[in-house]
């Protein structure tokens, strides 16, 4: 069992992230595996600079922060290594960096033996838009709504 003061810091982190995701105009799930340290560290910058919030925290806690807030549906997307980008003024800036920076990681790829070095289906992003609706990027890396 965690000792209290690894409890607290969870508590801590879930409630900043309840806070963020109340204040927020939208938020972008990124599922960020396959992306190179260059690339990752470009697209912070790109959030930065758009005042979009990017943090890598467990899914466990952005999960709990979810319920929280009554995203609870958004936790089906929550597998594997998964960022979150949180946007207060501009509410298309996280998906719009999001998708710029995927499809510039399936331009970046090189193929091999007739195969791709990274699974791009790997580098996803989810977009809470409705209840149980979200946009993703599809098979052509363009954004849809799905359920």
């Amino acid at each position: 069992m965690p000792s209290n003061s690894v409890l607290e810091q969870k508590k801590a982190i879930v409630a900043d992230l309840v806070e963020k995701i109340k204040k927020a105009q939208s938020g972008v799930l990124v599922q960020y595996q396959g992306i190179t340290v260059e690339n990752d560290t470009k697209m912070r910058a790109a959030f930065r600079k758009a005042g979009v919030d990017y943090m890598v925290i467990k899914n466990t806690l952005i999960g709990r922060a979810c319920d929280e807030v009554g995203y609870g549906d958004m936790k089906s997307a929550l597998n594997g290594m998964t960022a979150i980008a949180i946007g207060y003024e501009d509410p298309i800036a996280p998906a719009k960096i999001a998708k710029e920076y995927a499809d510039n990681l399936v331009k970046d790829i090189e193929p091999y033996d007739g195969g791709t070095a990274v699974d791009v289906s790997a580098f996803t992003i989810n977009v809470k838009v409705a209840e149980s609706s979200f946009l993703e990027v599809n098979e052509n890396n363009e954004l849809e709504v799905s359920k």
